[in-house]
Parts: C-alpha cells; structure tokens; sequence
C-alpha cells in the first residue's frame, strides 16, 4: 500500500481496525490442501494462538506448536482441547526449534520476523525425508507486480472484512491477531533467489492480501 497517498493509507487501516479479520487464516485451507490427509510428525513454527496447529492435529499423530511469544502460548493452550494430540513449546527459531524428523512443516507469516536463511536451512534439516515444508510469507512491496497485486487486495480486503464482521458494530480482533507483527524486509524476488539456493524446486508464488507462498517436498533418499 506505499504507493497510496498517506490519506488513504490511513482511512484503511482505520476500516481495518474496525472490521478485523485474519489474513494469515485465509490460506489454511490452501496449506492443508499441500500436506498429506495422514501424516505421523508436524512442527508449525510461530504458531501464534494455534489456529493452524489443531488443524493439523487433526491429521497427525502429534503436532508441535512453537512460538518465541510466551503470551499467545498460554492463549493457544487454552484454546486447545485435551483431545488434540498437540504440544506447545516457547522457542526461537532457528536455534531452538525441535529435533525432527517431522512429515510436515509450517511457517505463517513468521520468516520476516526472525533470520531467513538460516531458519530455512534448519527447517530443511528437520525435516523428514520426503516431507512437507509449506510457507506463507511477508515480502516488501517492490516491483510493479508487488504493487498491482496490492492494489487489487485493497477492496478485497475492505470487502472481506465487512462481509466477516456484518451485524458485529464493535468487533474485536481475533486472537491470532494480538501477536507482535513486523514489516517485511525482503522482497518477493531476494526471498526467491534464497530460498532457490537453500531448497533445490521449491515452488513460490505472489499471492493475495500481501503474501507470497512457498512449498518444497525434501527428496528421498535412492537406494542404491
């Protein structure tokens, strides 16, 4: 949205604020279209209130959750139901993130927090042997693409937004929505180039609602 008057920028987040709705969320039917139906092993890192995590436990055997903010844990908790094979852990990626093998990772709007490449190079190191890596991402608005893309979302996004909150006249932001957040730094293209390097056929892709989505299956060892 930088290409907009200052004005304008404002009047839509002032929309936003008043009719909230959870960007991140919209791709979790897209991201389970991308993992298996069954899987033994998941790790969603940056899970935030869980949302994302007791979906995945759904299909899993167990499901790790791991965020830095020990606030939204303690939300996610309360938020989970015993009957879900899922547990929480405070850590930073990527020093701290859980020893795998796990079948399935997920990253959601969390790269642009914490450092790219080297939380990319851990995620491929714990992951299985022919398992899941599925991104959802921030990038920094640079080329004429970024820019067309964004100004399509802004009446989507107004639209959205009004279409989940009708009858709500004082709505509350969802509780996904009360972690910290950060602009982005990358661009599309840096984050590309990188991630190309890091993940041999990973596919990436500019999305929507100012996201970028990357998907890459570990290779499985040949027996020779």
């Amino acid at each position: 949205m930088s290409v907009l008057p200052s004005r304008i920028v404002d009047a839509l987040q002032r929309f936003n604020a008043a009719h909230p709705w959870d960007h991140n969320a919209r791709y979790h039917p897209w991201l389970l279209r991308q993992v298996p139906r069954r899987f033994r092993a998941g790790l969603d890192v940056g899970c935030g209130s869980g949302d994302l995590v007791r979906l995945l436990a759904r299909r899993a055997e167990a499901v790790v959750g791991v965020d830095a903010d020990a606030g939204i844990l303690e939300s996610a908790r309360k938020l989970t139901g015993a009957d879900l094979p899922v547990t929480y852990a405070l850590a930073s990626a990527p020093d701290d993130l859980p020893a795998g093998p796990h079948d399935v990772i997920t990253c959601v709007a969390v790269l642009h927090h914490i450092p790219f490449a080297e939380t990319l190079a851990r995620l491929r190191q714990e992951l299985a042997p022919g398992g899941t890596l599925v991104v959802v991402g921030c990038a920094r608005d640079a080329s004429p693409v970024d820019h067309l893309l964004g100004l399509v979302s802004i009446p989507l996004n107004a639209a959205t937004g009004w279409r989940k909150n009708r009858g709500r006249p004082e709505a509350s932001r969802p509780v996904s929505m009360t972690a910290p957040t950060r602009e982005p730094e990358m661009t599309f293209d840096e984050i590309s180039r990188a991630a190309r390097r890091l993940l041999p056929g990973a596919r990436l892709r500019r999305r929507l609602f100012w996201r970028y989505t990357l998907v890459w299956r570990a290779p499985v060892p040949t027996v020779g």
